[in-house]
């Protein structure tokens, strides 16, 4: 069984196609946003190696994908990546959730709808995407590394990114591909079903779609009781990191997918509970603060050398000793700076991570 030690965070490499392959074919049909095919594959893992390793002023196409290796399994269980706009292409269209008052003094009734308002927002906000990691290894750290770290990478290279943060997480869609909520809206203006219009969409931009939909707000006490129960909840598999977006502290409920009606969370990057505890530690002669040790997520900030681990430190920490394991397993030199950030709960907040 493995330990949180074994862990490894790092930029994708075209050694990682098979492995990608197999993650793409282990996803649920219309959830994953890794391709199914090879060559797409292939091109995908290109681009990130391109974003990672551009040494020029970011334009915004960036997409950044990271794979979560098991060292003492000797392979890749996992994967994460960040699109540095959303929409770069075109605009990038969400349902926002709003709510209205209709009054009537004569009849004595008050009534507090909610509508839906096709919007897009979020264009050019950064997105999390891509989070995918065998069933094996949810339990215990290592879902908190695979997403947790995209968010030291961003605090690392700001200028690469928006300070406005979205995840899009899938909504209920059965065990045939059909969504309740796509039946209910999209289906009717595109007579077509919910597998269909991923496939259709095949990771482009949704704004060709969106274009037809209507653009007056949807009332959603008209919508069937199944699409109405099916707006703002989540797919199963979506449930392990939608929960670790919550604990960072994204606000889940102001919009939704226009597709399946899957909650799209969006919060300010500095206001996320990793990124505000996240701090820097040198690599001096010194020894560690004494105290308890807490599991930290630790990433290196070399761009194109990225890796995050994930590490027992003292909250005080403040340097670390030149021998320390920390060193060999990021790859550190003389005086390089690391990131880390807690991945427990620090005093006095609620929750879990």
């Amino acid at each position: 069984m493995s330990s949180p030690d074994d862990f490894l965070l790092r930029p994708v490499a075209l050694t990682d196609l098979t492995a990608l392959e197999c993650i793409a074919a282990a996803s649920v049909d219309g959830i994953s946003s890794l391709p199914s095919d090879r060559l797409q594959l292939q091109t995908r893992i290109e681009r990130s190696m391109q974003a990672f390793a551009s040494e020029d002023a970011a334009s915004g196409e960036e997409t950044y994908l990271f794979v979560l290796e098991d060292r003492r399994a000797g392979r890749v269980v996992g994967c994460s990546g960040i699109a540095a706009s959303a929409g770069f292409h075109d605009r990038f269209y969400s349902y926002r959730n709003e709510f209205v008052v209709h009054a009537s003094k004569a009849l004595g009734v008050s009534q507090r709808m909610h509508t839906l308002h096709l919007c897009h927002d979020l264009t050019g906000c950064t997105l999390l995407t891509s989070f995918y990691i065998e069933p094996a290894y949810e339990q215990g750290l290592a879902p908190q590394l695979l997403s947790r770290a995209r968010l030291l990478f961003i605090r690392q290279h700001l200028e690469r990114f928006n300070e406005r943060i979205a995840a899009e997480s899938p909504g209920l869609v059965d065990a045939q591909g059909q969504s309740p909520f796509w039946d209910a809206v999209g289906r009717r203006f595109f007579n077509m079903d919910y597998p269909q219009a991923e496939a259709v969409i095949g990771g482009r931009s949704k704004a060709f779609i969106a274009d037809l939909m209507p653009h007056s707000p949807i009332h959603v006490s008209l919508l069937p009781e199944n699409a109405q129960f099916a707006l703002g909840q989540l797919h199963p598999v979506g449930e392990l990191p939608f929960s670790i977006l919550q604990a960072e502290g994204f606000d889940a409920d102001s919009y939704v997918d226009i597709f399946d009606g899957g909650p799209t969370v969006e919060a300010s990057l500095h206001l996320l509970r990793s990124v505000r505890h996240a701090r820097e530690l040198s690599l001096r002669s010194g020894a560690l603060a004494l105290g308890q040790a807490h599991w930290h997520v630790a990433a290196r900030r070399d761009r194109a050398g990225f890796r995050a681990v994930l590490a027992a430190l003292p909250l005080a920490a403040l340097e670390l000793p030149p021998r320390h394991e920390l060193v060999q397993r990021l790859e550190l030199g003389e005086g390089e700076r690391i990131t880390v950030t807690p991945v427990e709960p620090m005093d006095g907040e609620e929750g879990q991570p």
